[in-house]
């Protein structure tokens, strides 16, 4: 998988995640839609990813962008 599109999947985890919290819990968690947008934004002029640096310091992203899970170069 590539990293934009994991970065995608992550992003709309965590929006849809926020959705259930904000209903079955509570209004707060719209601090949580609001921090994944703002870091989508700033993200896409700045290029600063905390997932892709995560995992890079984790040894499964590599130079082309491209996420092997675990660690393994296939």
């Amino acid at each position: 998988m590539k990293i934009d599109s994991f970065i995608r999947v992550l992003a709309g985890s965590m929006v849809l995640l926020s959705a259930v919290l904000i209903h079955f819990v509570s209004p707060w968690w719209l601090l949580l839609t609001c921090f994944v947008g703002l870091n989508l934004i700033q993200s896409a002029f700045t290029g600063f990813c905390p997932p892709a640096i995560v995992l890079s310091k984790l040894g499964w992203l590599d130079d082309q962008g491209i996420i092997h899970w675990g660690g393994g170069k296939s």
